[in-house]
């Protein structure tokens, strides 16, 4: 035992004398204050929102990010991952990096425009949405936030520092906007606009770091480099794309038959869930683009990233009653079930991130893990109908546990295959 804790330290001590190393642990560091300013200041807002807003409007909020989510994955389109691979690939090249960063704007800025017609017509279209119609166009403004702020260039470049305060300062603004803005019930809808406004306000100061300070260009656009550039991340597309068949379909389905009530229930649990989700979220994109360049220490990382999952899922599902009374009201009490089944999901999700996103796709087996999301997907798609329909929220979250278990053992097992 003591010669395993003492090549353990030997381990640990070499990561951190090295510069990979040091790069690692600045990159986790910043980007942790990145996700706590994503995450975190609204769940500050959470007890507020939810005695000014109540669940219905909660819900009416989670339906409205759901139909979006599927908008956002198209505008997107996996460059997250493949465009930060290639910017880790290549960051020593100034030429290469503005030339990857311009072909993935002017790609993003072409999906958007596409998107746009498609968004108003559904919505004029269906009646449902047409009374909803308000807070679905104050919800699209996430969609130029978020390309306006180039997370994946930092991840890329291993540069978090600077976007990272001031993506702090900017969402701390505007979390206290929401407190002094959002005043009775009838303003949920500036909920949506306030972080939409903060996406932009940092994506306008990353861009003055990115373009100034660093000296990265932004090309003409050209057709053919941004056709490539879409062909090329197809697959990851398709991996990102798929998922919304079982999770935003859920809720979707949920908004149709259990009312906004259900949502806002199914929402809130979800919410607590997902922001502890982030936190693997910031272990796996710091260690994506150090993978990119040597995965000879995956094994290492994934054994404790996995230990840590199952010690984090344990905890959350025995304080869960606890966390939903401290962030909601009694209202929402009906979450603590949701919430501790999600939770369970989330141990099969870090799976899928350690041995699928910062294995199979670092080592460019895309349709692998394409294929392997599709067949999940499509059996999430198919048992959400019965289980929403008959358990409402119960069988939203049991959905996603179902699928995310598949998706968390299949991506392990291929793992193994292509080693």
């Amino acid at each position: 035992m003591l010669i395993k804790v003492n090549g353990f330290k030997t381990k640990i001590g070499s990561v951190l004398n090295n510069k990979d190393g040091k790069v690692l642990i600045s990159n986790f560091i910043y980007l942790s204050l990145l996700q706590v300013a994503g995450y975190i200041f609204p769940l500050i807002t959470f007890p507020y929102l939810a005695k000014t807003i109540g669940v219905e409007k909660f819900g009416e909020i989670a339906f409205a990010l759901a139909m979006l989510s599927y908008f956002q994955t198209i505008v997107d389109y996996g460059f997250n991952f493949t465009a930060t691979r290639d910017i880790a690939q290549n960051r020593n090249n100034i030429m290469v990096v503005s030339q990857i960063f311009s072909n993935v704007l002017w790609a993003r800025c072409f999906l958007l425009l596409i998107m746009l017609l498609p968004f108003v017509i559904i919505v004029f279209s269906i009646e449902k949405l047409f009374l909803m119609r308000k807070l679905l166009f104050a919800t699209f403004l996430l969609l130029p936030g978020h390309i306006l702020f180039p997370q994946w260039l930092f991840q890329g470049l291993e540069k978090m520092k600077y976007i990272t305060i001031l993506n702090v300062i900017s969402k701390l603004i505007f979390t206290i906007a929401v407190f002094l803005v959002i005043r009775e019930e009838s303003d949920y809808m500036y909920q949506p606009i306030l972080t939409s406004l903060g996406f932009i306000v940092s994506g306008v100061i990353s861009f003055y770091i990115i373009v100034v300070r660093w000296g990265v260009k932004i090309l003409s656009p050209n057709y053919k480099q941004i056709r490539d550039t879409i062909k090329k991340s197809t697959d990851v597309f398709i991996n990102q794309l798929f998922p919304n068949l079982y999770n935003s379909f859920s809720v979707l389905l949920l908004g149709i038959w259990g009312g906004q009530y259900a949502n806002g229930i199914f929402d809130a649990g979800s919410k607590l869930a997902n922001v502890v989700i982030q936190f693997f979220n910031v272990i796996s994109r710091i260690f994506f683009p150090f993978f990119s360049r040597d995965r000879g220490q995956h094994k290492i990382y994934a054994k404790y990233c996995m230990l840590l999952a199952g010690v984090v899922s344990l905890v959350l599902f025995i304080i869960a009653p606890w966390l939903i009374r401290i962030f909601f009201t009694e209202e929402f009490i009906s979450s603590v079930p949701v919430l501790r089944i999600v939770v369970f999901s989330m141990f099969f999700l870090v799976m899928s991130d350690v041995f699928g996103t910062n294995y199979l796709i670092v080592s460019g087996h895309d349709k692998i893990i394409r294929n392997i999301t599709i067949g999940v997907s499509l059996i999430g798609f198919i048992i959400a109908v019965p289980l929403v329909y008959f358990y409402s929220y119960i069988g939203a979250a049991m959905t996603v546990t179902i699928v995310r278990f598949l998706l968390g053992v299949f991506s392990y097992i291929y793992s193994l295959k292509v080693r």
